[in-house]
This record gives structure tokens, C-alpha cells and sequence, in this order.
């Protein structure tokens, strides 16, 4: 799937690198899958998914010959492996979870020494970044290189949604692991402070940073969509809010309190997801939609952006506590105004921006008056786009986003201003 924590990561690494920084980028477990120029396409991807599986199941595959790990961790071999495979179920993670969590006490411990190794051949970091707090068992062997940074980018969701009692051991031993770990870096206040909480973190080593995108191709449509058009782009699955989106849309559709309209879904589509995502699409034909909805699933980055352009409003009605939100900023640039549930990082980035409604989480009904009062009242829609378009350009862009990240190291004096 697309994973917005991989988008924003790889964004900022290209733009570190357009301004003349060495940043490298590895990817961990499976090659990254983007919509644009992979930064760490040179790179040897290292905790190859399947090593990591078989070491898990069988420990003896530690001391497997390295050309064997090196071949199972080569990028056709994963990218074949994950194309056949449904995505990952915390529920059936929690033992692998708890052993990476671990380090170099966990069962992948001969995959730390493998990069420790490949490391060594290379120039040394001033700094080495974690993009999730999942990876904080390999801060202790990793600080004896350089000091270790990591970003917290929504992994409470995965973390929460695994078994007992490995929920609770995994939680209790990244608390641990996270006092090898010199800062931490939010996406937003909220998930800081919630994060904070959960890590034991202390208020010294913890800084916020607003995520930042590439706005190359973003603008708003040069016209109107011929009917209005209520648009759904992220994960298609029940935990960033289809249903929800789909019964608000069936809502709006019986109320006869909006002019005729029109839907659209698009974003990553798993084959798990495939069977709900239809039940959806017969919903939306009973509620008298039958030819007004469209599926727009694995786009390209250009058919996203045409795909947001071609909508009047959107909404991503998350369950859970989003961290951010990177789908926020792209409606956004794109000058669409938002409704969204009030909850996790979305009071912070709307009310900060007005360009959009809060509405009662995990309700269609709550959902579907937003749609309303928007699909109403054109002026104050257009207004919240507006709005929208100059906070992005203003406060959410990957250029901004990369100065505060240097800014951040140089206040740590880990670089040079």
C-alpha cells in the first residue's frame, strides 16, 4: 500500500538532499512503495520481511549464511512476497512486535548486526533518525554510532490493536528502550502529549513538528466539478472511516436537504478490504446513487491530484487518533474544504487553518449534516478552500517542514548551522 509516514519521510529526504545535505535513507522490512522518486532506491533494504518471519519462527536462522539472508532480503524477492500477501494483522504480530522491540536481545538480532556492519562502511552520521518508535530496540546499538532521533508517527493504533499480553509487554518494553532514544519528534501537539504519556517520555526530549508536503502539481481545479462531489482519499478500510463516509454520503442522499451530488473514493485498496469496499458501493446504489459514485483505488501521484480536483468537499473520518493527517493537506492544496471528526490531531490542524468543520466522531449522522451545511451554503465553502490553500503554502510545505527539522538538529548541536 501507500503509507503516508513513507511519503513524508521520503519527501523530506529529497529535500535535505536538494538543499546539499548527505542524508541516506533505508528502508526496513520491504521496499518502500511511492508515488514518486524513491529515495532509498540505491540503498540495501535490511530486516528483510521474509529473515525477519523465519527468524522469528525458527531462531536458527540467525545463523544462517549471510548470502542466504542477503538473497532473501534482496528487493525482487520482497516486493514478489508482498504483492501476494493481505496486510499485516497486529493481532497476529504481538510475539515478532515484542522480539524487535527487544533489540539486540530480540531474535532478529543478527539483522541489527547487519546493519551496524554495512553502517561501518560507511561515512559516519552525525545523526541517525527511527521513523517510528516500533524500531526503538535498535537505539541502544545504533547510539554507539551516533546519537539516535525518531519521529512518532501514529504507531499507537498497530501497538493498541495487538493481543494481550503482548499489547502490554511491547508497550512496557518501548518505554524502556525509549531512554536510548536523545529526542523524539510529533507531527502534531496532540499526538506529543498522548505519546508522551504512553512512552514516559520526558517533556526535554520531546519537539513538534507539522508535516510538510511537496506541492509540485497540487492547485486548486481552474474549474468547477459540473455537480458537487463529496471525496473520500486515504487507506480504504474501516479504520480511517469508510463506513462512516459511506453511510454520512447515504444520509445526505435520503435527507433531500442537497442539491444532487456525487461521490468519490480513491486511495490504497488492499485485497482484504475489497469485499467490504463493494458491500459500500451496493449501499450507495440503494440509497439512489447508482451511476453518482466512483472507485478510484492505487492511483498514480498525477490521478490523486486530478482525483482532489475534481471534488467539492472532502472528508477522511478516521476512527482512531490520527497523528496527523497528510491527506489533510493535500485536499487542501487542492482547495478543498474539510469536515472531519473532532478528535486526535484534527481540532489542532482545522482550527488552526479554518478551513473546514468538526463534527461528532465515528457518526454518519454528524458526518452527513456536515456535508450539508457545506454542500449549502457554496461561500463559506469556498471560503475554508481558500483558507485551506494559504495555510499550506504557508505553514505545511516540505520546504518549511525541512528548515524546522534543521533547525531542530542545530538547537540539539548535533549539525553545524
Amino acid at each position: 500500500m501507500f503509507c503516508g509516514n513513507c511519503l513524508r519521510d521520503n519527501a523530506l529526504v529529497a529535500e535535505l538532499r536538494r538543499r546539499g545535505a548527505e542524508a541516506t535513507m533505508l528502508p526496513l522490512y520491504l521496499p518502500l512503495t511511492l508515488d514518486v522518486p524513491d529515495q532509498s532506491a540505491n540503498a540495501p533494504v535490511f530486516f528483510g520481511g521474509i529473515s525477519v518471519y523465519l527468524e522469528q519462527l525458527a531462531p536458527i536462522f540467525g545463523r544462517a549464511p549471510k548470502f542466504l539472508r542477503d538473497m532473501l532480503a534482496s528487493r525482487g524477492l520482497l516486493k514478489l512476497a508482498a504483492g501476494g500477501a493481505a496486510a499485516t494483522r497486529p493481532e497476529d504480530l504481538g510475539e515478532l512486535t515484542l522480539s524487535m522491540a527487544r533489540g539486540e536481545d530480540g531474535r532478529q538480532r543478527q539483522e541489527l548486526e547487519d546493519l551496524v556492519s554495512w553502517l561501518a562502511t560507511q561515512p559516519k552520521p552525525d545523526v541517525i533518525i527511527l521513523s517510528n518508535v516500533m524500531l526503538a530496540g535498535l537505539a541502544k546499538r545504533l547510539g554507539k554510532i551516533a546519537p539516535v532521533l525518531c519521529t512518532l508517527q501514529g504507531e499507537d493504533f498497530f501497538l493498541d490493536s495487538l493481543a494481550s499480553p503482548h499489547r502490554e509487554q511491547v508497550w512496557e518494553e518501548l518505554a524502556r528502550r525509549s531512554e536510548d532514544i536523545r529526542l523524539f519528534i510529533a507531527p502534531s501537539e496532540y499526538f506529543a502529549n498522548h505519546m508522551q504519556a504512553r512512552l514516559r517520555i520526558p517533556g526535554e526530549r520531546l519537539r513538534v513538528l507539522w508535516n510538510g508536503i511537496d506541492l509540485e502539481g497540487f492547485s486548486p481545479a481552474t474549474m468547477t466539478p459540473a455537480e458537487p462531489t463529496i471525496g473520500y482519499f486515504g487507506r480504504i478500510c474501516r479504520e480511517k472511516g469508510i463506513v462512516t463516509f459511506v453511510e454520512a454520503c447515504v444520509d445526505v442522499a435520503k435527507s433531500g436537504l442537497s442539491p444532487a451530488f456525487r461521490v468519490k473514493i480513491g486511495g490504497s485498496l488492499g485485497k482484504q478490504d475489497e469485499a467490504l469496499i463493494r458491500d459500500l458501493q451496493k449501499e450507495l446504489d440503494r440509497a439512489g446513487l447508482e451511476g453518482r459514485h466512483e472507485l478510484h483505488p492505487n492511483v498514480t501521484r498525477e490521478e490523486k491530484i486530478r482525483f482532489l480536483q475534481g471534488c467539492s468537499i472532502f472528508s477522511v473520518p478516521a476512527l482512531y487518533g490520527e497523528g496527523f493527517g497528510l491527506y489533510l493537506l493535500e485536499a487542501w492544496a487542492c482547495g478543498l474544504p474539510v469536515v472531519q471528526p473532532r478528535h486526535a490531531a484534527f481540532p489542532e490542524l482545522i482550527e488552526s487553518t479554518q478551513a473546514g468543520l468538526l463534527v461528532e466522531p465515528g457518526s454518519g449522522k454528524a458526518l452527513a449534516e456536515g456535508f450539508i451545511s457545506l454542500l449549502s451554503n457554496e461561500k463559506r465553502a469556498r471560503e475554508m478552500g481558500t483558507n485551506g490553500v494559504r495555510a499550506v503554502h504557508e505553514r505545511f510545505t516540505i520546504n518549511r517542514m525541512a528548515s524546522d527539522f534543521l533547525s531542530i538538529l542545530t538547537e540539539e548541536k548535533l549539525i553545524q548551522p
